[in-house]
């Protein structure tokens, strides 16, 4: 069966680094548009960041713009994001997504665009 599975989550000291591991199994992720997504308590989900299956490029939300870096290691199968300057506003289930459609979505950041999804790695933020 298909499956994504997240790890490397923690805790970690405000202004701190982690980084996030996504390993798939039944599918390649070279093939699709992979995402990054977060949802803290009471919160709604929220897209984090995401690499289109069209172009390559990486896309951030405003938010973690500059702090954050996603990238893809395809013999590996395994996405990551690498979390930098981590602030307390951060902590949340990370999750990671797959988009299973031909073309690429045009705005990859809403949850609903994605398919397949894993279960969430926590990241705690704390002095």
């Amino acid at each position: 069966q298909e499956q994504l599975v997240e790890s490397g989550g923690g805790l970690v000291q405000p202004g701190g680094s982690l980084r996030l591991s996504c390993a798939a199994s039944g599918l390649s992720l070279r093939y699709y548009t992979v995402g990054w997504f977060r949802q803290a308590p009471g919160k709604e989900r929220e897209g984090v960041s995401y690499i289109s299956s069209s172009d390559g490029k990486t896309y951030y939300a405003d938010s973690v713009k500059g702090r954050f870096t996603m990238s893809r290691d395809n013999t590996k199968n395994t996405a990551y994001l690498q979390m930098n300057t981590l602030k307390p506003e951060d902590p949340a289930l990370y999750s990671c997504a797959i988009n299973l459609a031909v073309r690429a979505p045009t705005y990859g950041l809403r949850p609903g665009e994605y398919d397949y999804w894993g279960q969430g790695t926590q990241v705690t933020v704390s002095s």
